[in-house]
């Protein structure tokens, strides 16, 4: 059984408590210099994820709710550090080599056994934290996902951006994300996350 989002639903109002992610620029190459962190693009699903007590809400990009398509996301969310959170990251199905199979996450076996991979933290507790800097985000994340099963925190690198993608290209993997010390998180379109994507990469190598 494969899922796809359909375009008609990205047009309805969005549902109460989401909030659009920040979709990152593409460029040809990644930015160079010590302002900004490096993270492994990974080939999945871009979800929000909502934890309210014991209830757990977990949307698409476009506002879909996939909460019952990814239990085991769900469940490790249930068991956070945390009250209340809000979390941006990305469903992945991944193979035992590592990789990120988008194609496996498509089925409802690879959707149900998918994991989180967590790179920001929008909101903990009553606290908005959208407007801190992203350093400040990435650690509270850290701190409430730590120890936690079926949650990976998406690591940084704040080595020089061409040898992070080269070294990813190397890998096979789809890319990096390249974010900018300091900044905000704005939802939609930002300038201050820049995708670059590898021009090899093949979602299901031989």
């Amino acid at each position: 059984m494969l899922w796809h989002v359909s375009p008609a639903r990205a047009r309805r109002s969005p549902p109460a408590g989401f909030i659009r992610p920040c979709l990152p620029a593409l460029v040809d190459r990644p930015p160079s210099g010590p302002d900004w962190l490096h993270e492994i693009k990974h080939d999945g699903y871009r979800i929000i994820v909502r934890k309210e007590g014991d209830r757990v809400t977990i949307w698409t990009r476009h506002g879909t709710n996939f909460t019952d398509r990814l239990p085991k996301i769900a469940e490790a969310v249930q068991r956070l550090k945390a009250e209340r959170a809000l979390i941006d990251g990305e469903a992945v199905a991944f193979r035992p080599d590592g990789h990120s199979d988008l194609a496996a996450l498509r089925t409802k076996a690879g959707a149900g056994g998918a994991a989180l991979v967590a790179f920001d933290l929008l909101s903990l507790d009553s606290e908005d934290l959208q407007q801190r800097p992203l350093e400040e985000r990435r650690e509270a994340l850290s701190r409430i996902i730590a120890g936690g099963d079926n949650i990976v925190f998406s690591e940084a690198l704040a080595a020089d951006g061409a040898l992070v993608f080269a070294k990813a290209c190397e890998m096979g993997l789809e890319g990096i994300v390249s974010k900018r010390l300091g900044g905000v998180y704005w939802s939609g379109r930002c300038r201050n996350w820049l995708k670059v994507k590898n021009p090899a990469f093949q979602r299901n190598p031989a």
